[in-house]
């Protein structure tokens, strides 16, 4: 008589017992899944050798060898519905940390491994994406009239502990799942269009992302930064600057009872001020970095435009249009002095934004050789290119 043993080099008939009543046990008590298959990673048609071309759709296909990365995914069209189990558990928050934190929605499912593989083919893998239909929010605060549903990342996968049956054969696969976000990586599923109950067509991506909200909240954040600080440097319109007069300052006098004239009997005819006295206008502005506007001290007229003005008197501001920076010109009398360079500009990146870093970043010169015409800004993926090894 041979020994009893539960151990077989294959599935016995035991293994084949056991795993009949863990699949219905997830018939019976499984939620239900809908997967998204994941097939591989799309080609680029870049000539560029860390992008291979692959010829054959495979899920072990790397779009990207350098950055090991899979940005452009290819989801099957098919989907497929199974049974999984996860514990429910609340959202708590974490008191033991520095600060209050929530948890971020991980769950960890399992499914049954013959199962699994019999309907899609392969196990779950990394990559894939899990919708769970019990999750759905029929009540939500927003204007779409559908339910939203609930899609989950695929992470790690492994056999699960709880898995092995006495005969020490798996029948379990455990899969840690993450809630999805709105990412390139999932573009092929969130473009899917879905119609609503009113005949609206809604793409999944309208539907549960927050790309529009983000993007609401990053402009009104720029626009107060725009009012805040408008523009680069230290403005210093406000600070007065006091005239000269043949190379002295000029320091008003007052008349006052300390004086030897009583104050009674000054009247306007005592005044040397004439109308035809012009004002004097300071011939200097209060230096440093950044500080040039192109605005006259003290509030004073200036003209702009891309010449001189032909008539000018003493003392007079003129802004250089045509210069870049703007100039602004001061006339002594005899020739126009260069004051300051309108160097202060705008922060926000766009055609107002003459900074250097702008003019870096935004860039659309180009250049010419004997190999032809290339732009000057060029990415360091186009300028440090892989050459065989031989």
């Amino acid at each position: 008589m041979p020994r009893l043993s539960l151990w077989k080099d294959s599935h016995s008939n035991d293994y084949k017992f056991h795993d009949r009543r863990i699949s219905e046990m997830f018939t019976i008590g499984g939620t239900g899944v809908l997967i998204h298959k994941y097939l591989g990673t799309t080609n680029q048609g870049s000539t560029d050798l860390t992008q291979p071309q692959y010829t054959n759709q495979s899920e072990q296909n790397i779009q990207d060898v350098l950055f090991l990365e899979n940005r452009d995914r290819k989801y099957d069209t098919t989907v497929y519905s199974m049974r999984g189990i996860y514990q429910v558990s609340d959202s708590d928050f974490d008191l033991t940390q520095f600060g209050l934190f929530l948890a971020t929605g991980t769950l960890f499912m399992t499914f049954h491994i013959n199962d699994m593989v019999e309907m899609i083919g392969r196990k779950i893998m990394s990559g894939d994406v899990i919708e769970l239909m019990h999750l759905k929010e029929y009540d939500a605060l927003n204007d779409v009239p559908m339910a939203l549903k609930r899609f989950f990342i695929v992470g790690d996968c492994s056999r699960a502990s709880e898995g092995f049956s006495a005969t020490w054969w798996p029948h379990l696969w455990r899969c840690k799942i993450n809630p999805l976000v709105d990412s390139q990586e999932y573009k092929d599923i969130l473009n899917k269009l879905e119609t609503a109950s009113t005949g609206e067509d809604l793409s999944l991506r309208d539907v549960i992302s927050t790309y529009n909200k983000y993007t609401d909240i990053n402009d009104a954040v720029v626009s107060q930064a725009e009012v805040n600080v408008p523009q680069s440097g230290y403005d210093t319109s406000m600070i007065y600057t006091q005239a000269k007069n043949s190379g002295e300052r000029i320091t008003p006098s007052l008349v006052t009872t300390a004086d030897n004239v009583s104050a009674m009997s000054a009247d306007a005819s005592a005044s040397t001020t004439s109308a035809d006295t012009q004002l004097l206008t300071p011939d200097a502005k209060v230096s440093g970095y950044l500080t040039g506007d192109g605005i006259a001290p003290n509030g004073l007229p200036v003209q702009s435009g891309i010449t001189f003005p032909i008539e000018a008197s003493s003392g007079d501001y003129c802004l250089r249009l045509d210069y870049s920076p703007n100039r602004l010109f001061r006339y002594d009398g005899k020739r126009w002095v260069k004051m300051e360079d309108a160097v202060r500009t705008t922060l926000t990146p766009g055609v107002q934004n003459k900074t250097l870093r702008s003019g870096f970043v935004n860039n659309q010169a180009t250049y010419a050789d004997h190999n032809g015409t290339h732009e000057q800004r060029q990415g360091l993926s186009q300028a440090l290119k892989p050459r065989a090894d031989n």
